[in-house]
């Protein structure tokens, strides 16, 4: 039954209540909430003229509905003292005199909104009543005569805003609390609905004496605007009209917070889209920063749904959170952000000194905002504080001294960056704003929407632009280089010798298998028609890729070039050595033999050749290119009828199984005197476990060959 509320012609301060006519649950909803809604803006309760009482007292008449205890309430600043026998804080006894204390009335003097959840309703806190910035314990009590029908349920709605946890005492006895007050300092949660059943006996007719223990953390006073206490009227009714109360306070609470896990889905989901174009393009880091700050920035909204929306972690935790690791990395992130995206180079030290930064925020503002009060002195506190703002100011000189180096060099990209990044700024200070009453909360539509969320969107919408602005010209620039590597490769191709060649008295084998599109190793075969003799060059530039294939082109062009003037192995490996000094980190293994009556072999670190299955014993020598000093290794030998030389690269033997088990010389010696070809070779290393570039080359004599004069 839904009972409406009349004004009592006789007594301004009594509320009577009847029941109302039958009406369809969406009418009984509405018309329940108007008359929340009007009982909540009634004027203040007025004393009760009986000199009798230690203090005034209002008087309510209630059936299934309730009434805002707007006041008078009593206010004391400080805690109470405990009963010696009972424990008991004396201020929550119904027996104690309150009439020196202030009087506090809780009615709303104009339509006002909680500066941080939007609730209406709102009254500024005991900080503009003459206690400012005075944090610590404060109680209010109120004393209220109560009318019901016989055995009906009382319950009371406690404050939708206040700073910050408080315990209710109703004649004495505790109900409850909101906030854990086991340690040696109450641990508040973030403001949420709560209602506190009143256990009453049989009488339809009593007085309640309800008062409220209060404490207001050292951060709340100092940076939240008119903080302390009770900022909206408890209510006090009916169990099954508070629990209805109760449930309309929540929904308002989701409707505020309501973006807060839409907004850290949509931030996961930039995160992981960001970090993933790293597989596209592994050179550029920028989408690793990005997908950094996405995700702290997701992590953030989360921090605000769990304190809005539970209980599951004290307010003071979730702030700490967001003060050592989410706002110092966040902001740090950005500055790198801008950094990497611009590719700037100057200031070198600018990563070192955000690092450095870094770690000061992390330390300076928790302290700083006095969530370790207690533990650390507030002249300690101060100086941290001061500290927190000057790294914050650093930090954001040295963002938008990024973004405006990035006008300088790319213009469009630095101006679109330039507008979200100005927007961070005042939600860096969002404290000191809030201490100085500047505002930057806003509830459009009911749902709470701040600076920062106003940045970060801005931000997003500027990095989803720029995002596939980078993709595309990063896909267009892997498209001209994936044209450059195929070009080369053909190059490549073309300047290979065929994979099987026979000579007057040779036949050559080869095979050549690159770990990439263009290989590192290269070999040319070239024979001399003149006296019928064979040249055989071999080689593995350092690397891999783009820049090995250059090399390797380089190498054969000064190789053929040196051949037309002679053909003495030495002498090929000296010029060769003369062309890649002064190339930087250009090396190469080199090996120069050349065939006729008897076999001429020059070697530079490269892998000696194994004749009929057994490797030749040649001494050691330095790489080309790595100094002018020339000392290769030398040797001569015959090569009979029959006779087979083989010459690989380092790639077969560094092949690696799936067991992380070299290929090895043993694996390839057993091969090469089974006579395996050189395809055979080459496939059977390949298939073990291909590492780097592969070549082998085979020479088998045919025949004799005369000497013949040079």
């Amino acid at each position: 039954m839904i009972y409406r509320g009349t004004r009592c012609h006789l007594c301004p301060t009594c509320i009577h209540l009847s029941p109302s006519p039958r009406r369809s649950p969406l009418t009984r909803r509405l018309a329940f909430t108007l008359f929340i809604s009007l009982a909540c803006a009634a004027p203040a309760l007025t004393q009760s003229s009986s000199p009798a009482q230690p203090t005034s007292s209002a008087q309510i008449i209630l059936g299934h509905s309730v009434v805002a205890l707007n006041g008078p309430w009593k206010f004391h600043i400080g805690d109470s003292p405990l009963d010696p026998a009972t424990h008991a804080p004396l201020w929550a006894s119904p027996s104690f005199d309150d009439s020196a204390w202030d009087t506090v009335d809780l009615t709303p003097k104009t339509v006002a909104f909680d500066p941080i959840g939007g609730n209406p309703g709102y009254v500024p806190g005991w900080t503009t009543r003459g206690y400012p910035a005075v944090s610590g314990y404060g109680w209010y009590r109120i004393r209220v005569r109560v009318e019901t029908q016989p055995g009906e349920g009382l319950a009371v709605d406690g404050p939708s805003d206040v700073d910050d946890a408080y315990q209710l005492f109703a004649n004495g006895t505790l109900l409850g609390s909101f906030g854990d007050f086991s340690g040696a300092f109450p641990e508040p949660y973030f403001s949420q609905p709560m209602q506190f059943p009143i256990q009453r006996g049989p009488q339809a007719s009593s007085t309640l004496v309800l008062a409220f223990r209060i404490w207001l953390t050292p951060y709340a006073a100092e940076f939240i605007p008119n903080a302390g206490g009770l900022h909206t009227a408890p209510l006090l009714g009916s169990a099954s009209a508070v629990a209805a109360v109760d449930e309309i306070q929540w929904l308002q609470t989701i409707r505020v917070y309501a973006g807060k896990p839409l907004e850290a889905l949509l931030f996961l989901l930039l995160s992981i889209f960001a970090s993933s174009l790293i597989l596209f393009d592994r050179t550029d880091r920028v989408y690793l920063w990005i997908g950094a700050v996405f995700f702290l920035t997701a992590l953030l909204n989360v921090d605000v749904v769990i304190g809005s929306m539970t209980q599951l972690i004290p307010g003071r935790n979730l702030l700490l959170i967001e003060d050592i690791f989410v706002l110092p990395f966040l902001l740090a992130g950005w500055v790198m952000v801008w950094w990497v995206w611009f590719r700037l180079d100057r200031p070198s030290w600018l990563p070192k000194t955000v690092a450095v930064l870094t770690l000061l925020y992390m330390v300076s503002l928790p302290i700083g905002e006095r969530l370790f009060a207690g533990t650390i002195p507030d002249s300690v506190t101060g100086a941290f504080h001061i500290v927190s703002v000057i790294v914050r100011l650093v930090l954001l000189v040295l963002l938008i001294s990024n973004v405006v180096q990035g006008i300088r060099r790319q213009g469009f990209e630095g101006w679109l960056v330039l507008a979200p990044v100005i927007l961070i700024c005042p939600s860096l200070f969002r404290n000191e704003l809030n201490a100085l009453h500047v505002r930057g909360i806003w509830f459009p539509f009911g749902l709470q929407m701040t600076l920062a969320d106003l940045a970060s969107f801005l931000l997003a919408a500027t990095i989803a632009l720029l995002l596939l602005r980078r993709l595309f010209h990063s896909v267009r620039d892997q498209r001209r280089l994936a044209l450059d590597v195929k070009q080369a490769q053909e190059v490549q191709q073309v300047i290979l010798p065929e994979t099987r060649t026979v000579f007057p008295g040779f036949t050559v084998e080869s095979e050549y298998r690159p770990a990439l599109e263009v290989g590192g190793d290269f070999f040319q075969i070239i024979p001399n028609a003149a006296n019928g003799s064979l040249l055989i060059v071999a080689g593995d530039v350092t690397g891999k890729g783009l820049k090995a294939g250059m090399l390797v082109a380089l190498l054969v062009g000064a190789m053929r070039s040196t051949v037309e003037s002679t053909t003495d192995p030495r002498a090929i490996l000296e010029a060769l050595n003369r062309r890649l000094l002064g190339r930087g980190e250009a090396y190469a293994t080199c090996l120069a033999l050349r065939i006729d009556a008897a076999v001429s072999l020059a070697n530079a670190g490269h892998m000696p050749p194994y004749l009929d299955g057994q490797p030749l014993p040649i001494d050691g020598a330095l790489p080309l290119g790595m100094t002018s000093a020339t000392n290769f290794s030398t040797m001569r030998f015959t090569l009979a009828e029959g006779d087979r030389l083989v010459v690989i690269s380092d790639g077969i033997v560094e092949a690696i199984g799936a067991d992380h088990q070299l290929f090895g010389f043993e694996r390839a010696q057993r091969l090469l005197n089974t006579a395996a070809s050189a395809a055979d070779l080459a496939t059977t290393a390949q298939s073990w476990g291909q590492q780097d570039d592969i070549s082998v080359i085979s020479v088998t004599r045919t025949s004799v060959l005369k000497p013949t004069a040079v």
